[in-house]
């Protein structure tokens, strides 16, 4: 556990050093990714799944290799 919740804080490192909508961010993230930022916590569990589609999202959405 914790490779879904440490995207998470990376991405939010992300979207608060280039002063993004963090809203705005988030809810693209989660309809591409089909996962709710709200619900990434320390206890999440790891999906590999999940992880490629956040990581695929962040890419088209950021610009952010993870």
């Amino acid at each position: 556990m914790g490779q879904l919740n440490d995207l998470k804080v990376k991405i939010e490192e992300k979207i608060k050093a280039d002063n993004l909508d963090a809203a705005d961010i988030k809810g693209k993230l989660g309809l591409r990714s089909g996962k709710l930022f709200a619900f990434i916590t320390p206890t999440t569990p790891d999906d590999p799944a999940a992880i490629a589609k956040l990581k695929e999202a962040a890419k088209e959405i950021l610009h952010m290799s993870l």
